[in-house]
């Protein structure tokens, strides 16, 4: 009996139904109509296939046909993919555009990569070699930032049989090839690996560092680890996709993998033309030669929104497996969850909370547990640190989206709206802000400043000390208050200002060193121990409001730049001097 042509049955929005699948697998790529559009089976009941298709279906009819490829949604991996624009299927942008313009046309089919061109590869293992899975067969200089190691696939093992000498090759061309227990398999620089699968790895590991980003209100209190999760949450124009180009900007990840997921197409514009300028802080090369960016904004198919931060955390799985640091920033999850929204919609399924699929907590705990510290194959420490944005409505921080993300991370960013409001940025609130990595971190802390942990113990507290004396003083003001008290008020105004605040158009403050964020810490931390024992001996608080250096510990942020750290022990020191002036015009007993 011949087999039935599969054709489309039915059409809502980007979910397809297609009768004659029966030969069809879950998660399988299909091409749908003339035009061949991409699209991926989410259902299967008997001859009938639900396709979730991840292009634009205008003009598609019933009695369309449907071709199977008999393969689940990949993505290529191989050197070319650092410096790199995608949209959502991992089609390159900058070719569409040299191809077709601005707009994407539907149907087109561009290779996520370029096989044509030539790669000096540099062989690392010598014939007759026993090989394991991951293992480094060689290298490429894919950037001048990025030495990309060739490796072998995770199902391959035996041992070396041939291998080529130094030279230039294609991705496609055949580079070794390893005698297996199921016969010979040859390597080339391509790999593809289905994007809802984890890459393997040998071992999770304990996180033992942070991820620094410079962003002093970060690091010091609510700091991220490497391989670490953390979520970015606030209501619209609290400064999310700002603070996320500066962690992306800035942070000492080794490979950056920034996912726009249905952001406004104007805020990307401003990611895709600022970032190819920026430089890189730690070896001042462009940014773009350890960045890979991957946009799929509001007014791009819906569908290739869901798939979107699949395609970016497998590229950060296969960087992560050459013993890279990635950081992975996602802005934001709330519109990818919208999206889950709408194609469950479609697909009739039994809504949630607020409309959102029962899946919702799944999917969120597939995404972020592909983060982590591991031991890859080939046996090298590594990580994947991700940080999402949250867009709660209004800034509700009890929706569904930010509740299910604040189970799945360890590290939890809330921006407020009445700090955006008074322009202090990055506006992260000090108390409705944690971060459960502070004992992980605390050992490499403890390294490059032993007081790391009792300062920001001392300065947390001091800040929850001063939200409530505010409670008082908004009732009845701050002139009732003794003195020891309105010296919190003072001190915890310098340090909203003079360390918390952090802008991002000032060239010495926009990234802030470990060693200078413990060194401003510490004087402002000084003048609230000296100022507290002065009043205690009797001097009034005016007097220690009226010193000359307290001006200069508020400018001290913009003054004094990482390279500059004798300034800064300089003003510590002329500090220390005027407290102990003051101390001996103290009155006597």
């Amino acid at each position: 009996m011949k087999t039935p042509t599969p054709i489309v049955t039915r059409i809502n929005g980007p979910i397809v139904t297609a009768d004659g699948m029966g030969g069809a697998q879950m998660y399988e790529v299909v091409q749908v109509g003339e035009l061949g559009l991409v699209g991926e089976v989410i259902r299967l009941v008997g001859e009938r296939a639900t396709i979730q298709v991840y292009e634009d279906t205008t003009m598609l009819k019933p009695g369309a046909a449907v071709r199977g490829t008999g393969a689940p949604l990949s993505v290529w991996l191989g050197p070319g993919l650092v410096g790199n624009i995608y949209d959502g299927i991992q089609r390159p942008l900058p070719v569409i555009q040299a191809r077709s313009g601005a707009w994407i046309r539907r149907g087109e089919k561009v290779d996520p990569l370029d096989t044509t061109k030539r790669w000096a590869f540099e062989p690392l293992l010598a014939t007759g070699a026993a090989v394991q899975p991951g293992q480094a067969l060689g290298q490429v200089q894919e950037t001048p930032l990025v030495r990309h190691k060739i490796m072998l696939p995770p199902d391959v093992a035996g041992t070396l049989h041939s291998i080529v000498a130094p030279g230039e090759y294609t991705l496609l061309d055949v580079l070794a090839v390893v005698e297996t227990a199921a016969g010979p398999r040859e390597v080339t620089m391509l790999q593809r690996w289905p994007v809802r699968q984890p890459r393997p790895i040998r071992e999770r590991l304990r996180i033992a560092g942070p991820l620094i980003t410079g962003q002093r209100i970060i690091d010091t209190l609510f700091p991220l680890g490497k391989g670490g999760a953390a979520a970015i949450a606030g209501g619209f124009g609290t400064g999310k996709t700002i603070t996320q180009h500066q962690l992306a900007k800035w942070s000492d990840a080794e490979i950056i993998l920034f996912i726009g997921c249905g952001e406004r197409g104007n805020e990307m514009t401003e990611v895709l033309r600022e970032f190819p300028e920026l430089k890189d802080p730690h070896s001042g090369r462009p940014l773009m030669e350890r960045t890979i960016l991957i946009a799929n904004t509001s007014n791009m198919p819906v569908a290739a929104r869901e798939v979107s931060i699949y395609t970016g955390i497998t590229l950060a799985e296969y960087y992560r497996d050459q013993g890279f640091h990635v950081a992975v920033f996602a802005d934001s999850t709330s519109r990818w969850a919208e999206t889950l929204r709408e194609l469950a919609a479609r697909l009739e399924e039994m809504p949630a909370e607020e409309g959102f699929p029962a899946t919702l907590p799944t999917r969120l705990a597939q995404f972020y547990e592909r983060g982590g510290a591991v031991t890859t194959l080939a046996g090298e420490r590594a990580s994947v640190s991700i940080v999402g944005a949250v867009s709660p409505p209004g800034g509700d921080f009890s929706e569904p989206v930010t509740q299910h993300t604040r189970r799945f991370i360890r590290c939890f960013w809330a921006l407020d709206t009445e700090l955006a409001n008074a322009r202090h940025y990055p506006s992260i609130h000090w108390l409705h802000s944690y971060s459960e990595y502070t004992e992980d971190v605390g050992a490499w802390w403890a390294q490059q400043a032993p007081d790391w942990s009792g300062l920001r113990t001392e300065v947390i507290t001091l800040l929850q000390r001063e939200d409530r004396l505010q409670q008082i003083v908004r009732l009845v003001g701050p002139d009732v208050l003794p003195e020891a008290q309105r010296l919190i008020l003072f001190v915890a105004e310098i340090v909203k200002d003079g360390f918390l605040a952090q802008s991002a158009f000032d060239e010495k403050d926009a990234y802030c060193a470990p060693a200078r964020q413990v060194a401003l810490l510490r004087m402002i931390l000084m003048l609230y121990r000296r100022g507290r024992d002065l009043i205690e001996a009797g001097v009034p608080l005016a007097r220690i409001r009226a010193l000359a250096c307290v001006p200069h510990l508020l400018r001290a942020k913009a003054a004094f730049g990482n390279d500059e750290l004798a300034g800064l022990a300089e003003l510590e020191g002329r500090l220390q001097a005027e407290l102990a002036a003051l101390a001996q015009e103290a009155p006597p007993p």
